[in-house]
């Protein structure tokens, strides 16, 4: 139908839909996530020790002995454990802190001191049937889990990091480490170049070790899901200046590991481990011991204090 001018009117196209209409305009765009490199980087090669220790441990095509592969799977846990000690050293000094690293540091200690620590137990749990060794490690890990979850969920970011709840699980992955590293150095302990009473106590040390180690397992993984108080070492010692205590302590695990060597690492990861435990029982018990064996129940009432007024 024509316009009274003449002109024609011009078809309108009705868009059927609505949400034809905001096609043409442009969409919000998400925010994008930046990354702190040398953090990150260092995070990610804490999650690279763990898989190769994990990949050495099990390999059938290595040409090395059992002993010789749990090694070199302890010595890259140890690696992971610099990384871990690293990153988050790195990101606090260039205030690249973010909740990004944070997930993906606990992705990584997953994998290299929750995975790789449970492929250690089931290689030293041969003597141990098969279900028992299994079950040891399965705990193990999922008790990492657990630990590294509630340090997410509980941990603010004012935090000072001089201190943990529950044993750290870098410490209890390194406990189990330590004993692959110290093996070889007991193994040439039995040769003949040493005493008998050497060599003997050797032999008994490696025979132990096998049962051992799936034992302290199952303590660490207790260990690491309780609320006993673990100081941070690295960071206390990186914060400031040291008392005179600790600086003869850390002097004399210096001369421990000059004079046992590779059998120091495994002392001195057991009495991190127990230390704090054992000095809280303690104390637990020292006051426990002060209390009055009676309630007061049966006790005289003070001077100036009647039975009405105890009662109440």
């Amino acid at each position: 139908m024509d316009r009274p001018d003449g002109k024609r009117p011009r078809n309108r196209v009705v868009a059927k839909n609505p949400a034809d209409r905001w096609r043409g305009q442009k969409k919000p765009r998400r925010r994008r996530l930046t990354l702190a490199v040398l953090p990150t980087l260092l995070t990610l090669g804490n999650g690279v020790c763990g898989m190769a220790a994990i990949a050495v441990a099990t390999s059938a095509l290595l040409e090395w002995t059992p002993q010789d592969q749990l090694f070199v799977a302890g010595l890259l846990i140890f690696g992971g454990m610099v990384f871990d000690a690293l990153d988050g050293s790195a990101a606090r000094m260039t205030g690249q802190s973010s909740e990004f690293g944070a997930q993906l540091d606990s992705l990584c200690d997953a994998i290299t001191f929750g995975a790789a620590p449970a492929v250690i137990v089931w290689r030293f749990g041969d003597p141990l049937p098969y279900r028992i060794s299994w079950a040891i490690g399965v705990i193990f890990t999922l008790c990492v889990l657990i630990r590294l979850a509630r340090f997410n969920v509980e941990t603010k970011e004012d935090d000072s990091h001089e201190g943990f709840d529950g044993l750290p699980s870098p410490a209890a992955a390194g406990a189990i480490a330590s004993f692959t590293i110290a093996m070889p150095h007991l193994e040439s302990l039995t040769h003949e170049e040493y005493r008998q009473s050497i060599r003997s106590a050797a032999h008994a040390a490696l025979m132990v070790g096998e049962y051992l180690v799936p034992v302290l397992a199952v303590l660490l993984a207790y260990l690491m899901v309780s609320r006993f108080t673990y100081p941070h070492i690295v960071q206390q010692w990186m914060s400031g200046r040291r008392s005179p205590n600790q600086i003869g302590q850390a002097l004399f695990a210096v001369g421990g590991v000059i004079i046992l060597h590779e059998l120091a690492l495994p002392l001195a990861f057991c009495i991190y481990a127990f230390w704090s435990p054992v000095g809280q029982w303690r104390r637990g018990l020292a006051v426990a011991g002060d209390l009055p064996a009676d309630s007061g129940d049966d006790q005289e009432p003070s001077a100036g204090e009647s039975v009405h007024d105890r009662a109440v």
